[in-house]
């Protein structure tokens, strides 16, 4: 109780430098340091070129940025340009979309006229990175975990390797094999590699430190990729009674023929299935990371009005800021269960056997 009570007061003294420092800040500049809750809040809950360094908005750890235009290619690190300057690479000029570009944020490159155009980006971003370092910490866990089995047989593994081991054994028994039965083997590598992958990009999200700080599943372009692969597993492992159910469906004629109502309602099920998990997975996050931003801006904006209130908003906002931190964390593993087990319904309605053929099967075996 009392380590944990000192944990508590120096994360407690760390977060309130920064709201005094912008007190202070605010009292020497007045009115041109005013901060601006809405951009803080989607610079740091979107994409970007660098990764913020802790406690100091100003200073980003650089990325490389590889970008496709005039030319050819171009590689250059984005310490070059996140401080709104301008690169040159030879006779091509590159910089950062102002406020007012239409490519706001994104790397442009300037013609002759000064005219913006978009050249073909494949720039290593923060949250490309962070991709990458998920793999990699997944992977290496998921070996580290393997290799002991290899080397110690059926002997129970302790510490971290034995609570990894709960959470493989808790995913596949409860929820692949309980669904799955006999297909569970061919279909548990993906689920599994869904279930960890998910977790550690929500896990890795609460952490305002590198490597962590990246608001991948709060991305839809990320949930939507997991989506589309759940889809695709689905849809090209499906039985002939799966796709009979979707084209010819058990229903009277009337609803098939001469207007295929049925079945057009199937083919639309068929794709709000991925939309689901899509959005539930991104809106969840998405809400998590902003609730935690929002309740600790309240700490610069009460500071910008009094010593007293500043005070008072530190405290409340940690209070709740560490218990909504408490609950992503819950949120983390629920989120990515819930995605693993409708990913897992979904592909075990596409195999799901008629009923005269299983009578069929367990009559031969």
């Amino acid at each position: 109780m009392k380590r944990l009570f000192i944990i508590f007061a120096a994360i407690f003294a760390v977060a309130t430098m920064p709201a005094y420092s912008a007190e202070a800040h605010e009292g020497q500049h007045g009115e041109a340091s005013a901060i601006n809750p809405k951009e803080i809040i989607f610079e740091h809950l979107g994409d970007g070129y660098g990764w913020e360094v802790p406690f100091d908005h100003h200073h980003r750890l650089p990325l490389p940025c590889i970008v496709w235009g005039t030319g050819g290619l171009h590689v250059f690190s984005s310490a070059r340009i996140t401080g709104g300057e301008t690169y040159r690479d030879g006779d091509v000029s590159f910089r950062l979309g102002g406020k007012d570009s239409e490519y706001r944020g994104k790397i442009v490159e300037i013609g002759p006229d000064g005219k913006e155009t978009r050249p073909w980006d494949f720039s290593i971003t923060k949250n490309v990175c962070a991709l990458f370092i998920s793999v990699v910490l997944v992977a290496g866990l998921m070996l580290w975990l393997a290799r002991w089995y290899r080397r110690n047989g059926f002997k129970a593994p302790r510490k971290g390797l034995g609570f990894l081991e709960l959470l493989v054994d808790f995913i596949y028994v409860s929820v692949i094999k309980s669904t799955l039965g006999s297909k569970a083997r061919r279909f548990a590598p993906y689920l599994l590699t869904v279930f960890f992958f998910i977790f550690f990009m929500n896990l890795l999200g609460l952490i305002v430190v590198f490597p962590g700080g990246a608001n991948l599943t709060g991305n839809i372009a990320i949930t939507l990729v997991l989506a589309l692969l759940t889809f695709l597993v689905t849809n090209i492992s499906g039985n002939r009674h799966y796709w009979k159910e979707i084209f010819w469906p058990d229903v009277p004629l009337w609803l098939k023929f001469p207007l295929p109502i049925m079945p057009m309602i199937e083919i639309f099920g068929m794709f709000t299935k991925p939309a689901a998990l899509t959005v539930r997975l991104f809106a969840n996050m998405m809400g998590g990371h902003m609730i935690v931003i929002v309740l600790t801006l309240l700490i610069f904006i009460f500071a910008a009005v009094s010593a007293a209130a500043g005070g008072v908003a530190t405290a409340v906002s940690m209070v709740f800021s560490v218990f909504m931190l408490l609950i992503d964390v819950l949120v983390s593993f629920i989120q990515a269960y819930v995605f693993t087990m409708l990913s897992t319904i979904f592909i075990g309605l596409s195999n799901e056997e008629h009923h005269g053929e299983a009578s069929h099967e367990a009559a031969a075996h």
